[in-house]
């Protein structure tokens, strides 16, 4: 990290996965930016863009309008890590390091720092790249929520309402034919969709990451409630879900992203479970990218726009590094390095557990 004597020209990027909200930050980071007199470049498709030299200039006509739009204007990607960068050789894909086309450009392009919007994938870059002299500061964005250093991601909000409103119409569906019905959420090694959306959902039985279940107490609990006359069973299942000494369900592979794995299958499992069992009628439905899409919530725009215009203050004052978080109320900021040193998991006392297992609902533990 480098001192400057005035920041004159910044970029900012949105890697990772896709999350509504996305936009709503680079509104947040252009306005302000452009009301100090910066330059603000705009580089397409993540860390891609900042290795292949793709990059535009942001006008305020660019990000008028994209509040509430769902998406990035920039596009991102989640196999554009400069360290893990995938290319072909005699028809093989090989893993080499393109770090150095990546600070090429940002050199190229006279930047003073560089905004960087993602999970832990991109800030887990950020860090790497703020080593190698990048004037770098990081804005948290997951659905999963599964970032230690802030209380909240923007994006999860708007995952869980999907999942809960999802909830809603799969009760009334559940209910007239008597079934049990499986939602599976998003949530590969944290279970916060699955959770909050569950609990919003009026779920009977949420499966997460973070404990594993007992077949037995599924088919108990669905069974009981079927004996008690409740004739149906609503189960939201985070994809990262397993059974004690089971494995995860994975879907499939991919060398090219830096997590290769892909998860899964986990509700149709469950599902085929359930009905082979207890005999009781159970259906399940994905809802995958349907969490990532459409238009932030109020709550998530709010947040978003929080965050960018936090992350710009931080360039004009030099504060690199860092990255913008949520604690409490309050907007502040931490290392990078201290944002990717651990995820932000559920654990069992956590009080959204405890409030769900107080009415009632099934963690899939034994008694």
């Amino acid at each position: 990290m480098a001192k400057v004597k005035q920041i004159k020209r910044i970029a900012l990027l949105t890697g990772g996965g896709d999350c509504p909200g996305l936009n709503a930050v680079i509104r947040g980071v252009a306005k302000p930016a452009h009301d100090h007199g910066l330059t603000v470049l705009g580089i397409q498709d993540g860390f891609e863009g900042l290795v292949n030299g793709k990059a535009c200039e942001l006008y305020n006509k660019d990000v008028s309008g994209i509040l509430a739009q769902g998406g990035s204007i920039l596009g991102s990607s989640n196999k554009g890590d400069p360290f893990h960068w995938p290319e072909i050789y005699d028809g093989q894909v090989k893993i080499v390091d393109r770090s150095d086309m990546a600070l090429k450009h940002y050199e190229a392009w006279d930047l003073d720092a560089l905004i960087a919007i993602g999970g832990d994938g991109t800030m887990h870059i950020s860090k790497k790249l703020s080593d190698m002299g990048m004037n770098i500061v990081g804005v948290p964005k997951t659905i999963d929520n599964d970032l230690e250093a802030t209380d909240q991601t923007f994006g999860h909000d708007s995952a869980v309402y999907v999942v809960s409103e999802a909830l809603d119409r799969l009760h009334t569906t559940a209910s007239t034919h008597h079934r049990v019905m499986v939602l599976e959420a998003m949530g590969r090694y944290a279970g916060w969709i699955a959770l909050n959306g569950g609990l919003a959902g009026g779920a009977d039985i949420i499966l997460i990451p973070e404990i594993p279940f007992s077949w037995d107490a599924i088919f108990e609990k669905v069974t009981q409630r079927h004996m008690q006359g409740k004739r149906f069973s609503l189960i939201c299942v985070a994809e990262g879900a397993k059974p004690i000494d089971g494995e995860l369900i994975v879907k499939a592979k991919d060398i090219k992203r830096t997590d290769p794995i892909q998860l899964g299958g986990i509700a149709e499992y469950v599902a085929k479970k359930i009905e082979d069992t207890t005999g009781i009628e159970t259906r399940y439905t994905v809802l995958g990218h349907l969490q990532r899409g459409g238009s932030p919530t109020p709550y998530d725009r709010i947040l978003s726009t929080k965050f960018g215009t936090y992350a710009i203050e931080h360039v004009i004052k030099q504060k690199f590094g860092r990255m913008v978080a949520l604690k409490g109320n309050e907007i502040v900021s931490v290392k990078i390095e201290d944002a990717i040193s651990r995820q932000k998991l559920v654990t069992k006392n956590h009080q959204s557990v405890v409030t769900a297992k107080a009415i009632g609902v099934s963690f899939g533990e034994l008694e």
